[in-house]
């Protein structure tokens, strides 16, 4: 591609190479390193099999698993000194701001590594997926005026967030839509923040500031805030007989529909089609199916209209919602389960580096000759 061509966004470059994920956007399919997410889904799956999948490229045995998964819980407490630390800062800040705050205080925490020694960098990496969920739970109830929880180790990593969150240990549905919900978002190829990731890794930084690049990105509304604005959008429709004449003005008004379109899929997202699943399931269970039903009105005009498929953050906003989650949590929890994706792709970016380092195009001035400021 010569300097002259350039495509913005960089829409359809192919950036470099990986073995981690595969989006297939014409089929609508999502594929961890082989595996698709709908086969994953209906072999429940756990999120700690899929993020061994994703740092390893293969499925885990079962004494593989039942390591990895202690390793996990072992990691999963946070310090006294980073709760206090947490406590100073949380109640005066948005959640992800206090969260990439937060993961670059854990660094002051850990022990000397080896430079780019992939044992230590395995063991961070490790240390980062247990720690995000403790984080965003306990940034919740700091703000809340509540103690902070310690996990219980006898669970799961969806149910202890959930747990985490709440102080009630999660009925078996609740976990386990919690933990499809981040199998789902755990990771989609090149995106937005994942790339951050690469770029800051590939100049051979530590794992914390790629992953607090990461967040750093995931906290722009164009990438993270979708489903919080979804979620948004249906309290201001308030009920299905509304939802034509709201979506029509907006249209009217070229207000973006949030929860629709793909830079990538071109038909439906995989994840949308099994969160829908999950949306009415939870509802249904919960007796609360209202917002399921206008997330599925809204989804019915909006292709009639415009021929928009949903993508994963449509109904992931009423799945969290019913799980009684706060809007403004949807986000961070993104970050629980791409942290999986994340530390994959460091590590991927560590073992095959290349300082990242695109041109641009210039469209400024042509040469000029410099002037005094007394003769401008």
């Amino acid at each position: 591609m010569s300097k002259t061509n350039f495509a913005a966004g960089l829409e359809d470059v192919i950036a470099g190479t990986s073995g981690i994920c595969f989006i297939d956007g014409k089929e609508g399919k999502l594929i961890y390193s082989g595996y698709s997410v709908e086969d994953l889904v209906k072999h429940d799956a756990s999120f700690e099999e899929v993020v061994y999948l994703l740092h390893h490229q293969q499925l885990p045995t079962l004494e593989q698993l039942n390591a990895f998964k202690q390793a996990l819980v072992e990691e999963l407490s946070l310090s006294n000194n980073m709760i206090e630390l947490m406590r100073s800062f949380v109640p005066h800040v948005s959640p992800m701001v206090a969260l990439r705050s937060a993961v670059s205080l854990l660094q002051t925490e850990d022990r000397p590594v080896r430079e780019m020694d992939q044992e230590d960098l395995r063991s961070i990496a490790l240390r980062l997926v247990a720690k995000m969920p403790s984080l965003v739970a306990a940034i919740h109830r700091i703000r809340e005026g509540q103690d902070v929880l310690q996990p219980d180790k006898k669970l799961s990593l969806a149910a202890n967030f959930l747990y985490m969150l709440s102080g009630q240990v999660p009925e078996p549905l609740e976990e386990k839509t919690m933990n499809i919900a981040l199998i789902l978002h755990a990771d989609h190829e090149f995106n937005a923040s994942t790339f951050a990731a690469r770029v800051t890794a590939a100049t051979e930084s530590d794992l914390y500031s790629a992953v607090t690049s990461a967040i750093g990105t995931l906290k722009g509304p164009l990438h993270g805030g979708a489903n919080e604005a979804v979620m948004k959008l249906l309290f201001e429709i308030g009920d299905v007989d509304n939802v034509e004449a709201v979506i029509q003005r907006k249209l009217e008004n070229k207000v973006k529909i949030s929860g629709f379109g793909h830079r990538v899929y071109k038909t439906m997202d995989p994840r949308a089609s099994i969160l829908k699943r999950m949306s009415k399931e939870i509802g249904e269970k919960k007796g609360n199916t209202k917002w399921y039903e206008l997330t599925e009105a809204v989804e019915r005009v909006v292709f009639e209209k415009k021929g928009l498929y949903p993508n994963v953050d449509l109904y992931s906003a009423s799945t969290y919602y019913v799980l009684g989650i706060k809007m403004d949590l949807f986000t961070p929890i993104f970050a629980v389960s791409r942290i999986g994706g994340w530390t994959a792709h460091i590590l991927e970016q560590y073992a095959n580096n290349r300082l990242i380092r695109p041109l641009s195009v210039y469209t400024g001035h042509q040469r000029r000759e410099y002037v005094p400021p007394e003769q401008r």
